[in-house]
């Protein structure tokens, strides 16, 4: 687990931007389990973006 910053957690579509993919692509990630990790707040996924950028930099190497 990261440490908490105050940088704001990631929606959907950020992580999507970020990592040029299709939206729906981060959910099926998520259904195999295989993408970067991500929490529910209430009914909406929110990713941390070191979580999302350390997973990056682990699949791109």
């Amino acid at each position: 687990m990261t440490t908490p910053t105050t940088e704001r957690l990631w929606t959907v579509t950020d992580v999507s931007a970020f990592l040029g993919i299709p939206i729906g692509t981060l959910y099926q990630w998520r259904h195999r389990r295989t993408g970067p990790r991500a929490s529910r707040v209430g009914r909406h996924l929110r990713y941390d973006p070191a979580d999302v950028r350390a997973w990056f930099t682990d699949k791109a190497a």
